[in-house]
């Protein structure tokens, strides 16, 4: 009963959350701070899957504010 089109996009987004789960995240300055490789393929998929900017999504998962 749900439109094509939502489900395209309910796809989309467990696509896109399946790709975060993914993501390797390298400890830096013992657990102090992170970083995530822009090369990072599962962070490219997860920014074009939601049109996300990867640049913003790599800061912002790392930052707490």
């Amino acid at each position: 009963g749900v439109k094509e089109s939502h489900q395209m996009t309910i796809f989309r987004i467990i696509a896109a959350i399946l790709h975060l789960g993914n993501l390797e995240i390298q400890a830096e300055r013992d657990g102090e701070a992170c970083s995530i490789s822009s090369e990072d393929e599962h962070l490219s998929n997860f920014c074009s899957l939601l049109g996300v900017e990867l640049s913003q999504m790599q800061h912002w998962l790392c930052h707490r504010k």
